[in-house]
């Protein structure tokens, strides 16, 4: 089936928070896409939105029975139903397990570049954030593992939260390295919030690992976050899951969701989200081939055209990594540049850690066409912040649209 991920669509006045720019501007940073859903999702919406009825909703059994078999067929994990928790999103979720988990001026460690509101999850709940900066040879990321049990033998040190596949770098994690992890973590009584809402883009051919799915401690000491929302394109629906093995940590979690209020669905979540795990693989599977295709056109034309920044290689997500380091060292001003130059607005990586500042991350989740555009003006907007630097002036800011 064509599913038409060519066709741009204008989203300009939809109140979208990506596209809430200038008219000649270039969102490519949040993480949502500019596609359609899957057509079976958006007709399974169009019917419960014509009944006209819009009261509470529980949750059925058939919203646990296509996430377990989705899970069993995709991902080779059986899940059991009482392990399924639904919440309203995943990053809510993260909130209520530092909140409710935790306790104020804790250390919370994150495995450093990642993704930037797993920070505000933390100091906005009055805990300590301590990065663990991953290790990068220029090529590929990895764990510090000396570092990683040092930080988690500080008995104030409760909670690491871990993002699978790994948000910004793409990275799918490998079973040895999360066995690892999840070991350390038991050792030092330090509970394990994985993110793994990236788990279904993956490259063609790639399979992603559940972190639960690895031992029995990884399925003990851990709460998996997980949504159809990234992939299918549905984060303004409102719909997600966690997902926890052991029966304690679950009863604490499932209490900490309800009394936060995140814990019930709106009208057209358990809609959306059957819809997804039931009807929407072939969809999925042709969204991943064109994103690997986006992934490839974006990889040849820095090689060709911008050979001084870096095209990290990853195994997920539509999020690129870009290594800038060649030619600045924080790409703060770069991004500003970039914006009031062409337009183009990406996210530069000071904000996912300390050790990604000289990096920017650009979302490539839209129609060929419209990612050439962005190329082209990156290509346009690093040649301008490289004639200031050599004329020795500085760049004005990006004042706004």
């Amino acid at each position: 089936m064509d599913y038409q991920f060519d066709k741009p669509i204008n989203r300009r006045g939809t109140l979208s928070m990506k596209w809430e720019v200038g008219e000649s501007e270039l969102p490519m940073w949040v993480a949502d896409m500019d596609f359609e859903t899957a057509p079976e999702i958006h007709e399974a919406i169009r019917k419960r939105a014509e009944h006209g009825v819009f009261g509470y909703t529980i949750i059925p059994e058939e919203w646990y029975d296509s996430i377990r078999e989705w899970w069993k067929k995709r991902h080779h994990f059986h899940l059991k139903k009482e392990w399924l928790i639904f919440c309203t999103g995943v990053v809510p979720a993260i909130s209520t397990a530092v909140r409710k988990l935790t306790s104020v001026a804790e250390k919370i460690v994150l495995l450093t570049p990642v993704y930037n509101i797993f920070f505000n999850s933390i100091v906005n709940n009055g805990r300590n954030v301590v990065e663990c900066p991953l290790t990068y040879d220029g090529e590929s990321y990895g764990v510090d593992f000396e570092k990683l049990e040092r930080v988690l033998a500080d008995p104030q040190t409760t909670m690491l939260i871990f993002c699978n596949p790994h948000n910004p770098v793409g990275k799918i994690w490998e079973k040895e390295t999360m066995e690892r992890i999840g070991a350390l973590c038991w050792k030092h009584h330090v509970v394990v919030i994985s993110d793994e809402i990236h788990c279904e883009l993956t490259d063609p051919g790639k399979e992603y690992i559940p972190f639960a799915s690895v031992s029995e401690e990884c399925k003990k000491n851990s709460i998996t976050c997980i949504a159809p929302t990234k992939a299918f394109n549905l984060a303004g629906i409102q719909t997600a899951a966690v997902m926890v093995p052991d029966p304690y940590l679950r009863h604490q979690m499932g209490r900490a969701l309800n009394t936060d209020e995140v814990a019930e669905p709106n009208v057209f979540a358990m809609t959306a989200a059957i819809a997804a795990y039931r009807e929407g693989g072939p969809w999925l599977d042709g969204l991943r081939a064109y994103l690997y295709e986006n992934k490839q056109t974006a990889k040849a034309f820095l090689e060709q055209e911008l050979p001084e920044i870096h095209l990290v290689e990853s195994e997920a997500t539509y999020l690129l990594w870009l290594d800038c380091r060649e030619i600045v060292e924080d790409t703060g001003e770069l991004e500003q540049v970039l914006r009031k130059e062409t337009g183009l607005y990406l996210s530069n990586g000071g904000q996912y850690g300390e050790s990604g500042k000289s990096f920017l991350r650009m979302n490539i989740a839209c129609a060929h066409t419209v990612l050439e555009d962005g190329l082209e003006r990156l290509k346009t907007g690093v040649q301008a912040w490289k004639d200031c630097r050599a004329d020795g002036r500085n760049p004005e800011p990006y004042l706004g649209m």
